[in-house]
Parts: C-alpha cells; structure tokens; sequence
C-alpha cells in the first residue's frame, strides 16, 4: 500500500499511527491567556471596539531617525546576506558604552556582551545553556510566564519564590540554599518586576550577590523595564555591583523605552563564561538580527536617550489617569514605580466571588476591556489583574467608565 492509499492515522504496518511530542512540552503549565485571546478575537472580528490592556505591546512609534536609518541600511545590498549570530561589534560596543554612561558598569564588548532576537529569546536560550535534568532555578513569583517556561523548557525544575517583598525573597533564598541538596544552580531576578511591579534599590543586589558566592549560583537579571521608571526613580543595574560579573548576567532589550517591541533587539550583557554559553547555543539556532536593524539599533542607541525619557513621561501620565480612575470606582490601586503595567489589587466582592479569570473574562466579554488576569502568572498573582499602560489617556478614561458600567450592573 503506498502511502497515499493510507488511511489517515494507520502506519504502513497497519498499526495505528500516534504523533509523540517531547517530554518538555508535557512541563509547560497551561497556558490561561488563550481563552481570553480568543475572546478578544472574536469580538474584535464581530466589530467590537474592544480598548486592550491585556498585552505589554507599545503602541507608540518608534523615533523617525529610527526608522529613517532602517530603511537607508536596507537600500544597501551588503546588509541582506547573513549576519553574526553574537550581533554587530558596533552594536555591543553601544551597548557597552550605555551601560557606561547610565549605570558606570565597563563592559568589554567584544566578550561581555550579545546580541538576542529580544531579551525573551536571550533569557529562553540562556537556560537551555546553563541548564539541564536535575537542575533547578529560583523564579520570582508571581511569574513572568518566559521566566517559568523557559526553565521547564531546559528540562529543569523552578523553585517559585515570592517576590513582592525584595528583602523576604532574599531570605527566602538563602533558606532554599541552605536545605536543598544540590542548591538551585541559577536565581532569576526581575526588578522593575513585571508583573506585580515591585521594584528595589541596589542594596538589594549587594546582598544577592553575596548570597551567589556563598552558595555558587548563577545570577540572571532580567532588567527589561529598566527605560520606564516614574517619579524619579531609577532602576539599577545589577552588574553596578562589585563581583556581579563574577556570578551573572544581565538583559536588556529596545522593546520599551524605544517602542521597537515588533524589532526583537535585546541584549545579553555580564560575564563572560555565561554570554560564550549563550552565544554556543545561539550559534546553532541562528544567524543573528537582519543587519539594517541592528543599525538602526546603534542610532538608537546614540541617539534617543531623550525619545526614551520622553515615553517614560508619557506611561506616567497614563499611569496617573488609570490609577487614579481605578481609585474613583474603589478599587485599591498603588501607583507603580515603574514599568508599563499597573497591578490592581481586584476589590471585593469581586476577587472572592469571580477571581481574576473569571473577572477578566466579564469584562472582556460585557466590558469590551481586555485585562490580563493574576492567575496567568502563577497562584501567587490570582487576587490581582494586570493592566499595561498601552492606550492613550482619552482610552484609558474610557476603559475606566466601561469597567465601572460593567460591574455597577451587578
């Protein structure tokens, strides 16, 4: 019989014919934003104004020398072949020279730095390089869902950890370092923390990097919301402390600050044994970012520092609208520090009687407002909805009055 004769799902044997996926993908926890996407889709298709707050995806453009630069590097033939996998040596070298300049961290662009199709790939391929059965890693809690996946995706263990009070989750650190055999081999950090928007000053980095040279892990910062910080706060850098390099690296990545999410620029920086690790995996999966983006990336980063400060501003003002609407309808908001979420704290009755699941899917479903709910980050977040700071204010206002219609109807 050949092949084509084949009944659908019978072996050339006559044996049924079973697709058989890898372990890894039977690690993943379930993924809870896909009914709410779904959603979202339909309505939308339906004719729905449907105001999104759901995804951290920038909605403002990137700057017009940005862009200007994109497209005079694309009119060049020699930036269409393949480029290297670590990333232009001019584009780390701004890298390099940023840190410099905002943190004075000196980097040594040539060994100490990388280039990652977005911090997300950076970090995912990261673990897979440092990572195996047997390992484990510290996740903050609640949980980016890159920081858990990619760990279960290496075939190693996540230890989820607490992270909205900085100082506990360190002590809780050294607990997990101190009774289990072996001791975690990498901890995650991510301060501006997305989701919960906890943020810490750089003691904190002091203390956890000496907990890394007692205990010998590894130390992975995320530091994507770095460019978005509020009232005069400014996040630091990890590898601002004396011996970060010694133990870890950091990321970084142009998604927010420079509104070039859709470009997939980011940057793994820190030490030197880590990136080779880094650049050996990426070295088989890829070929490195298409080349007149990574150009435009160098203008950028030359050349925007007041572009990034003036988006900043502007996820202020939208964090001042929503909070405080959110606050007129009795909702217990803090203010964040940083980055473009708000985490709001779901008030009665509506966390005991919905949870943030069910709430979120309501107010998409007769609300027309898409928000991301705490459980899709973990057990550690339910209670809570995430809310990125993505519309402009006038939208933003009116998401508040459509969450208010919705819920004053019950």
């Amino acid at each position: 019989m050949s092949d084509e004769t084949l009944p659908e799902g019978v072996s050339e044997h006559g044996l049924p014919f079973t697709i058989r996926v890898a372990d890894r993908l039977r690690r993943l926890p379930p993924y809870l934003f896909a009914r709410i996407n779904q959603l979202l889709h339909e309505k939308r298709q339906a004719g729905a104004d449907v105001i999104d707050l759901g995804m951290g995806n920038p909605s403002d453009p990137p700057e017009d020398r940005i862009i200007h630069k994109l497209t005079q590097a694309a009119q060049d033939p020699k930036n269409h072949g393949y480029s290297h996998s670590r990333g232009l040596l001019n584009l780390r070298r701004e890298v390099a020279s940023r840190y410099f300049k905002h943190h004075g961290v000196r980097l040594d662009p040539e060994n100490e730095t990388i280039v990652c199709l977005g911090s997300k790939e950076g970090f995912s391929h990261l673990c897979l390089a440092l990572m195996g059965p047997g390992d484990t890693a510290v996740v903050p809690a609640p949980s980016y869902p890159a920081h858990l996946y990619a760990v279960a995706l290496a075939a190693a263990g996540a230890i989820l950890l607490e992270v909205t009070h900085p100082e506990q989750f360190l002590a809780n650190v050294a607990y997990t370092c101190q009774h289990l055999c072996p001791t975690p081999k990498v901890v995650v950090v991510n301060f501006p923390h997305n989701p919960t928007t906890t943020t810490v000053e750089p003691e904190f980095y002091v203390d956890l990097v000496k907990l890394a040279k007692q205990y010998g892990f590894m130390v992975i910062s995320d530091l994507a919301y770095a460019d978005v910080a509020f009232d005069g706060y400014r996040a630091p850098s990890f590898l601002t402390v004396p011996g970060a390099l010694d133990v870890g690296v950091e990321l970084t990545t142009m998604s927010k600050g420079y509104n070039m999410a859709g470009w997939r620029v980011g940057f793994c920086s820190g030490n030197a044994e880590m990136i080779r690790a880094l650049a050996t995996i990426k070295t088989y999966y890829d070929y490195g970012i298409f080349q007149p983006i990574q150009i435009a990336s160098i203008m950028a980063l030359r050349h925007a520092d007041a572009a990034v400060e003036a988006q900043s501003a502007v996820y202020q003002r939208r964090r001042d609208v929503l909070c405080s609407g959110l606050a007129r309808l009795g909702w217990p908001v803090e203010p964040p520090r940083a980055t473009m979420f708000v985490w709001a704290k779901i008030p009665e009755p509506w966390a005991s009687r919905l949870g943030s699941f069910q709430l979120a899917m309501k107010l998409l479903a007769e609300g027309d407002v898409a928000a991301s709910p705490g459980a899709g980050f973990g057990p550690a977040g339910e209670g809570y909805l995430r809310l990125a700071l993505v519309e402009n204010e006038n939208r933003l206002r009116q998401a508040v009055r459509q969450i208010g219609r919705c819920l004053g109807r019950d």
